[in-house]
């Protein structure tokens, strides 16, 4: 096993040039395999909030300045050791390119913005898809000893492989059902602009090209630049009112918002999650034709780690 510790974030810069190599599949030498991921774990052992870095994630997503930490801002904290693990690891991927499609976060208890925490992150459950090859990272923050926060973010690497005999298809997606709400819950349609890629990859480190230009993006096989599903995620959080204080949050990212784009959010209210039962379903779709962008369902967390 490969684990490494930082005594902070690595920045994303110091190690782009690696991640340009990344545009080429690792392992032309045919000694990564694809039917594996590296076993590592990268920790920062102490982890201080960049309350610049945060005001400016707040302002793009639209959270409020509370003092707590958005339940989406540790999965953005991630993509740079995920980005380190991907050039540093024998990663059997090219990692410009990959496509974020799926993501769930758990908050256990409110984070304070100048709390010192521990952030760690790892591969896991290689699997095989329609499409290609499904993959997680997992992020892990401490308090101490404490859980206090849990994520996993599924990635897809497409590719033209035939799937053999022994792979395990993926289950298809259930179709998305436009939900109605009535005056309690959230219907809010907004404007999602042309540089907005480009603004969020700056405050999250995620440069990776689908999201940046419309050339950039077609070299991927998208007519667009696309948004990334990690704003779009938080933007529907922050749309959504006041959330509770430990809760699960999942979604899957269904069509790519192809930028510009106007989009239209809907959303059960949250005042509904009264028990450990009870969910609160939204969506985010397209204002033109009520194609599906998102799907994400909300519960309490009632399980302290």
């Amino acid at each position: 096993m490969s684990d490494k510790h930082y005594d902070a974030l690595p920045k994303a810069h110091t190690t782009y040039a690696n991640i340009v190599k990344s545009l080429l599949p690792i392992g032309n030498s045919g000694k990564v395999s694809r039917d594996e991921l590296p076993q590592a774990t990268y920790y920062v052992d102490d982890l201080h909030i960049d309350q610049d870095n945060l005001d400016d994630y707040r302002k793009i997503c639209g959270f409020a300045d509370d003092g707590k930490v958005p339940a989406t801002y540790f999965s953005v904290l991630s993509q740079t050791l995920q980005m380190n693990m991907m050039v540093k690891e024998p990663f059997p991927f090219a990692m410009l390119g990959l496509v974020h499609v799926d993501n769930s976060v758990t908050q256990y208890r409110p984070i304070g913005e100048r709390e010192t925490v521990a952030l760690s992150v790892t591969f896991d459950n290689l699997r095989d898809h329609a499409q290609g090859q499904q993959f997680d990272f997992i992020t892990i923050v401490k308090s101490e000893d404490e859980v206090i926060w849990e994520g996993t973010s599924t990635y897809l690497s497409r590719s033209k492989k035939p799937a053999s005999s022994k792979d395990k298809k993926s289950a298809p997606r259930p179709a998305v059902v436009k939900p109605e709400v009535d005056e309690a819950g959230v219907h809010s349609i907004f404007e999602v602009p042309e540089d907005i890629g480009r603004r969020y990859a700056f405050v999250s480190g995620d440069f990776n090209l689908i999201h940046l230009h419309p050339l950039s993006a077609r070299a991927f096989g998208f007519p667009k630049a696309i948004a990334h599903g990690m704003w779009s995620k938080a933007k529907c959080l922050a749309l959504m009112g006041d959330l509770p204080d430990a809760y699960t949050v999942d979604v899957s990212f269904k069509l790519p918002i192809f930028l510009p784009a106007e989009v239209e959010l809907i959303a059960e209210p949250v005042a509904q999650l009264a028990n450990a039962d009870d969910t609160c379903e939204f969506g985010l779709y397209s204002s033109k034709n009520n194609k599906p962008h998102l799907a994400g369902v909300m519960k309490l967390e009632t399980d302290s780690k």
